[in-house]
């Protein structure tokens, strides 16, 4: 239904419509405002995205769908709806997933956790080496700080994200062959590297990916560096390792060892070898001293040295006792390859505490767990020895490691000393650059900073020599493997920046922010964890201690994920987004736009009954549904698909209870004390296609305490649901019960006599009422807009669209609650009202497109250009594309056929027109998707070459093919070829079709001068049209006359002298008043009126571009209740007005009737305003006379929205009200005494209550004016009460079916002046937006009568929905191309053929019908 809407808004060239984008700050005045916006990213290019859902299929991220209010799934990246405008795709994230932004490297972890779910491991290592080349390596050895922020540990414990992409390494290096990155284009530039170890391995590895040519020059015998020779094989197994590195040299670098810099080479000889950049990443390999005394013995070992020689298999003598000085990493790995090598005892001492200890925590588990001893909160104090061989140490007590500051500064007790016997001593207390690495270094002009390390800029790694880069250990110190991997890779990105000219810094610094989801309901999911050897099985050896996982363990392990982030970010969408619209690297932007006025229409949400659970069950049993859920149940594109099923069990419900005012009218539990509107009609509509669903007999009641349904015809649509069987319930519920076996619900409730009953239901239905969200109610804070106590826009009754801040205009529910219309109606009305304000700048701002002079075609032969499209797959997935397109080539006046990726792109539109200019090409066919959405694209580029609009055909081969045959590849080929070749023969038969514009004359003609009619008249007017206001009655102001003030409390009197003032004084304004309507004729933009002008009643021809109507309504003159025999029984009005003249000294009691004239059979209708009215009267009474008595008799208190807030006033106030039904009137009598007596049963007493009144007041309902010759004369379509029938109740809500004439105000039907005011402002709106064109343009799609055929038999003249043909005066059919709608029902419909439809002729399509059975023609002839 809203379909069209969106396209329009769309496809508008001065829309821009900025989705995912919030108001921040609004500066300035009306007129001359800037609005400071902020967008955030939808990481999808709209210029690119053709919504072909490629992406959405290789997702794989579910996540709860919230236009199906989270009853299915949708995938991360999404389009909301099939009609969605933009139509492009977008994708939800939660900033980025802890993992990814803890993670040094920044490894998309999520991404490739959510491919193992997948099963697609080969993708998830290729997702990981995109940013680290070492999955296996840190797979062993990595810290993993990712785990520490990951969310699962706040549930219970982290996932074991390190073990994860170990199996994938794990998995890669078992398979068919290891996965090595392809290289792209080899570029020319040479890059050295000095050092094998992570940082530089990363820094080539990433270069070489570039397409660089890249050495890594190595000092040691063995690439890897510290993952080499640092980390033991127990750890880090060295064929792990190798296979790795290996995968970096089959990219194409050359690795060599035993290299050392500054002495093997030089930057003077890179340089003079052809090298344009060198990164150094010389590792620390030297380890720092204690500097105490006997340091120098024999046996005293360096711990790096130690481990190194370790590695690479060269002897070292231990001894039994080995005690080992350290508390972090090193000093782990030093003890526990002691202990590998023989010593019986090893004996780790450090400074710190336990819990001070820089060693991972698992790492010190391991170390405890193969019977290392530590010691801790001792340092040295001296080396002791004999012979210059070492025989034990001294060790003094560490009382404090660390200063106030936090700084390294221990503090010893220098009495407390403790000596420990040792065989060796290994000092692992920090590492350090090699003295002789330094001395070539800084031999070579690299910078030594203060703390030993090399000197280069922390973000670019760049040293002072511009061509030389440093990064790693050498550094910034001794840090972890991925750490320097990410050093390696933003190295990488500056060496590569610098060699191609760019800024190396810019936009380097990247804020890694990231939001965790809430986990209250996260159910708890044990970690699987690895199996390790036994301790027996580790002694003497280096085995691997920990087995990786196993493809089950590796799945059940993913599982656990959270999804934090939403988007995994796991990039399958960029490789299966052939048209490139996918960038992940899409950011908030902030922009400052020039505005004149703003219009405030956020919307609403629907109340969640979460916060209620206790009463409804709504969180604990899923057959409790809101009602937007159930809508989206009954939704053939819900999750259902449309059928009736209910959650628990997915079978057809039986019976379906619907509570009301869930959310509303309810000021004890929730606050809100308004009633939302729409609850009552949304209830009657989903019972009824509920039971329209249903397969058997479907039992539906609603649960209420009134049904509200006040809208034009809602009546109606009510007494239909009651004849259909659906049960109402006097009575608000409230216990709701589970029924344990089966999910069913016991609803217990009291009913009208107060009387407990209980009913079992299948499901039950909440309806929800609608609310104002906190982020809208901020938005009007920032704003200064003032909101009441529920956080609605506060407006005043005669300015309904105007907030508190000038300039700024609220709608829809932001203003109210309320429905569709009332809301498509106050969006038109927001629009005159801030168009009034801009009217001076109209024009001044607005985009058109110029299009070239159409070439003549007179005597050319077609010459067709046939476009197949691929869809991305959504065609080629099952229509052979290359064999349509050459095919096409094959048919007649077929000039060219080629075949584009996406035909609709942008770059596709700009190919075709280049190829329409190339190949002379008069007529274009493109076989693609449905015109529905497309077509208007492909005109368009027509016309941009110079081409008739009209010489185009689509043929639709994704929709009627591709997507219904996919299961049959040859079919559908077969299929697509018959559809180009019907296309093509039926556009060798288009001819140029010309639209033909029109002036349109900018003036308006309005029929009635109440409230509507010249609030209008002043919405034309003040933005510069002429007005020609027609009034019947002598002076201006209809039934508004006649009241005083609102319920709100604005005098109605003053507001209405001052608008007849506005109206009568307007330049642009002509009052007719004692006038009438006597002839109408013209089309939209041009009609002609004729008007009787009084009071001499002489006739005017008046020319106008639009008509309104705005007749008005009044009140029924009442027929019952003794109305017209008694003086004291008056309606509504007529005691406003007693009431404003005598007072309410002399009243003791006053009755009033509710619904009188209205909701019976005269008038089946509500009348919208009485209930009000009664409210308003009777408040009125208890401000004048607080002890009188007040009685309300009613039918359902319709005080809808903020008008409950009455309502529950007067309740407050003592006014006390009474139901009554149909079938039991209010009896009305005089007694003999002449008392007024009204008698009516109380319906909890169940007894009759007679009550003596001074007053009763019958709240007449409205009826309609008497428009019977105005609608025959002007040829409108009335209901049967009188008011005039709107073209869509939804959105047209003011438009009348004939284009050009618009309705208001209670011409309409009834409603407040509030209302009428916003509607007679919709309609101005409505009216503006034809009048502000110069032309009028109309359709080339027309139907024109052959007069020579024409029989006279009048099956147009009848058959056609609008009433376009006429008999003319030569006796036959005559159509008006300007009020023709072109849908063809009198072609279709005339015997003798004497009709045709442009565009859609009967040689136009019998050319179809004829190219499909061409071969069977054939084979007949």
């Amino acid at each position: 239904m809203i379909s069209p809407k969106l396209v329009e808004v769309g496809r508008h060239l001065n829309i821009e419509l900025l989705t995912n984008t919030e108001l921040l700050t609004l500066e300035g005045d009306p007129g001359h405002f800037t609005a400071r916006i902020t967008q955030q990213p939808r990481f999808i290019d709209l210029s690119k995205c053709t919504s072909c859902g490629e992406c959405a299929k290789v997702c794989p991220i579910n996540v709860p769908d919230e236009y199906n209010t989270g009853l299915c799934d949708r995938k991360a990246v999404y389009k909301q709806y099939a009609q969605a405008i933009p139509g492009a795709y977008a994708i939800s994230k939660r900033g980025t997933a802890p993992c990814k932004a803890t993670c040094p490297a920044h490894v998309s972890i999520q991404g490739y956790i959510a491919l193992i779910n997948q099963g697609k491991y080969e993708d998830a290592l290729k997702l990981f080496k995109q940013e680290h080349p070492f999955p296996g390596v840190c797979g062993r050895v990595c810290h993993h700080p990712c785990e520490k922020e990951c969310t699962r540990n706040d549930v219970d414990q982290p996932l074991g994200i390190q073990y994860l992409h170990r199996f994938l390494a794990d998995q890669d290096m078992t398979g068919p062959g290891p996965y090595v990155p392809e290289i792209p284009e080899k570029r020319e530039e040479k890059i050295a590297i000095v050092g094998s170890g992570p940082a530089g391995l990363s820094a080539a590895y990433f270069l070489a990916w570039k397409g660089y040519q890249v050495t890594v020059f190595e000092k040691l015998p063995v690439p890897g560096g510290m993952m080499a020779v640092g980390i033991p094989a127990y750890r880090l197994p060295r064929d792990i390792l190798n296979a790795e590195i290996a995968i970096i040299e089959q990219m194409g670098v050359t690795i060599k060892t035993g290299v050392e810099f500054g002495k093997d080479i030089t930057l003077e000889g890179l340089k003079a070898d052809g090298f344009k950049s060198l990164f150094i990443a010389a590792g620390l390999h030297g380890s720092r001293g204690l500097g105490v005394e006997g340091e120098d013995l024999e046996g005293v070992l360096p711990g790096v040295s130690f481990l190194r020689d370790a590695a690479l298999g060269n002897e070292v003598e231990l001894g039994k006792r080995v005690v080992v000085v350290g508390g972090g990493n090193v000093a782990i790995d030093v003890s526990l390859t002691a202990k590998r090598l023989g010593a019986e005892q090893v004996t780790m001492v450090c400074l710190e505490t336990r819990d001070e200890m820089p060693a991972w925590d698992y790492e010190i588990e391991e170390a405890v767990e193969e019977g290392i001893e530590i010691v801790t909160c001792f340092g040295p104090n001296r080396f002791a020895g004999e012979q210059g061989k070492i025989r034990g140490i001294e060790f003094k007590r560490c009382t404090c490691v660390f200063d106030d500051q936090c700084r390294f500064n221990p503090q010893y007790d220098e009495d407390d000393l403790q000596t420990m016997e040792a065989d060796t001593i290994i000092v692992a207390i920090g590492q350090m650059l090699e003295p002789s690495v330094k001395d070539g270094l800084e031999g070579q002009r690299i910078s030594i900073g203060p703390r030993g390390g090399l000197e280069s800029d922390p973000v670019t790694f760049q040293t002072s020599l511009e061509w030389v880069f440093a990064g790693g250990d050498a550094v910034y110190g001794p840090r972890s493997v991925v750490e320097a991997v990410a050093s390696g890779k933003d190295a990488a990105e500056s060496i590569d920046r610098y060699l191609n000219g760019k800024d190396i810094a810019e936009g380097r610094i990247k804020n890694w922010v990231y939001e965790k989801p809430d986990t209250a309901n996260k159910p708890h999911k044990e970690r699987v964890p690895l199996t390790y050897l036994s301790v027996e099985e580790r002694e003497h050896n280096f085995k691997e201690v920990a087995a990786g996982y196993k493809e089950e363990q590796a799945r059940k392990e993913a599982e656990r994920c959270l999804e934090c982030g939403i988007c995994s970010e796991c990039y399958q969408c960029v490789q299966a987004c052939m048209a490139g619209a996918v960038d992940h690297n899409q950011t908030q932007t902030d922009r400052d736009i020039p505005v004149g006025a703003v219009i405030l229409c956020p919307g609403g949400d629907v109340f969640d009954p979460y916060v209620l659970d206790e009463f409804y069950h709504y969180k604990t049993n899923p057959n409790v549904l809101t009602s937007l859920e159930f809508e989206r149940i009954l939704s053939a594109s819900g999750p259902t698909m449309g059928h009736l099923l209910r959650p628990s069990d997915e079978k057809e419900p039986k019976k379906i209870a619907w509570l009301q005012c869930v959310g509303s009218r309810d000021t004890n539990k929730c606050g809100n004390g308004y009633c939302s509107s729409v609850c009552c009609m949304y209830a009657l509509k989903e019972a009824m296609v509920a039971k329209e669903h249903a397969h058997g007999d479907l039992e539906c009641s609603i649960f209420n305490m009134d049904i509200r349904s006040f809208g034009k015809d809602y009546e109606r649509y009510y007494e239909r649901a009651k004849k259909d069987d659906i049960r109402f319930v006097k009575a608000r519920v409230h216990t709701i019960d589970e029924v344990k076996e089966s999910k069913d619900l016991c609803v217990r409730y009291a009913d009208e006599s107060g009387e407990i009953r209980e009913e079992v239901f299948d499901t039950v239905v909440l309806s929800v009422g609608l609310q104002i969200s906190e982020s809208v109610a901020d938005l009007a804070k920032r704003l200064n807009v003032a909101v009441d106590k529920y956080n609605f826009a506060v407006t005043e009754p005669f300015t309904p669209v105007e907030t508190s801040r000038p300039g700024v205009y609220a709608c829809g529910v932001f203003q109210s609650p309320k429905d569709i219309p009332t809301s498509v109606t106050d969006g038109s009305a927001a629009a005159c009202a801030a168009g009034s304000r801009l009217a001076v700048s109209r024009g001044t701002c607005t985009k058109t497109v110029e299009i070239p002079k159409e070439i003549d075609l007179t005597g050319q032969e077609p010459r067709i250009g046939v476009f197949v499209c691929n869809c991305g797959i959504n065609i080629s997935g099952a229509v052979d594309v290359n064999g349509v397109e050459e095919y096409s080539k094959t048919l007649p006046h077929v000039a060219f056929a080629g075949q584009n990726l996406f035909t609709c792109s942008q770059d596709a539109q700009d190919q075709m027109k280049e190829q329409i200019k190339e190949h002379n090409l008069n007529r274009i066919v493109v076989a693609s998707c449905t015109p529905k959405t497309h077509e208007a694209i492909f005109m368009d580029t027509l016309e941009a070459c110079g081409l008739n609009k009209y010489l185009f055909e689509m043929a639709n081969i994704r929709n009627q093919d591709s997507w219904i045959h996919s299961d049959s590849p040859e079919k559908a080929t077969e299929k697509a070829k018959e559809l180009v070749r019907m296309a093509v023969a039926r556009a060798a038969t288009l001819n140029p079709l010309h639209e033909k514009k029109i002036p349109i004359t900018q003036s308006a003609l309005i029929i009635g001068g109440g409230v509507a009619g010249m609030t209008s008249a002043l919405g034309i007017a003040d933005q510069g049209f002429d007005v020609f206001l027609v009034e019947k009655d002598p002076g201006l102001g209809g039934m508004a006359n006649r009241l005083h003030k609102t319920i709100e409390g604005a005098s109605v009197k003053p507001y209405l002298k001052d608008l007849i003032e506005k109206v009568t004084s307007h330049p642009k304004i002509q009052v007719l008043t004692q006038s009438l309507i006597v002839g109408f004729s013209g089309f939209k933009g041009n009609f002609t009126t004729e008007v009787l002008v009084g009071p001499g009643m002489y006739e005017r021809k008046i020319d106008h571009g639009v008509l309104i109507l705005a007749t008005g309504g009044k009140e029924y003159s009442p027929k019952e209740f003794l109305y017209g025999r008694d003086d004291r029984v008056m309606t509504q009005l007529e005691l406003a007005d007693r009431l404003e003249e005598k007072g309410a000294d002399d009243i003791d009691q006053v009755v009033m009737i509710q619904c009188v004239g209205s909701r019976n059979e005269a008038n089946p209708n509500c009348s919208r305003i009485c209930c009000q009215s009664a409210v308003k009267n009777a408040l009125h009474i208890k401000k004048l006379r607080p002890e009188a008595n007040v009685f309300i008799l009613y039918r359902d208190m319709r005080m809808y929205g903020l008008l409950e807030d009455y309502y529950s006033e007067a309740r407050r106030q003592g006014i006390l009200f009474f139901r009554y039904t149909p079938d039991e009137l209010p009896q009305v009598e005089v007694s003999e005494d002449d008392q007024l007596t009204v008698m009516f049963r109380d319906r909890i007493l169940n007894r009759h209550i007679r009550v003596r009144t001074d007053i009763l007041a019958l709240s007449a309902g409205v009826v309609a004016e008497d428009t019977e010759e105005l609608s025959s004369i002007v040829k409108l379509a009335r209901n049967p009460e009188g008011f005039f029938m709107e073209a869509h109740v939804k959105l047209r809500p003011v438009d009348m079916a004939t284009e050009g004439i618009y309705v208001c105000g209670s011409a309409h039907g009834p409603k407040l002046i509030s209302e009428s005011v916003s509607q007679s402002l919709a309609a101005a709106s409505r009216a503006t937006t034809l009048l502000s064109q110069e032309y009028l343009t109309l359709s080339a799609v027309t139907a024109v009568v052959n007069p020579d055929e024409c029989a006279s038999c009048l099956i147009c003249v009848r058959s056609c929905p609008y009433g376009v043909p006429r008999i003319n005066e030569d006796g036959v059919s005559e159509i008006d191309e300007a009020l023709c709608h072109g849908c063809g029902v009198c072609a279709s419909e005339c015997p003798a053929k004497a009709i045709e439809l442009n565009w859609y002729t009967d040689n136009q399509i019998m050319s179809k019908i004829e190219a499909l059975l061409e071969n069977e023609l054939r084979i007949e002839n």
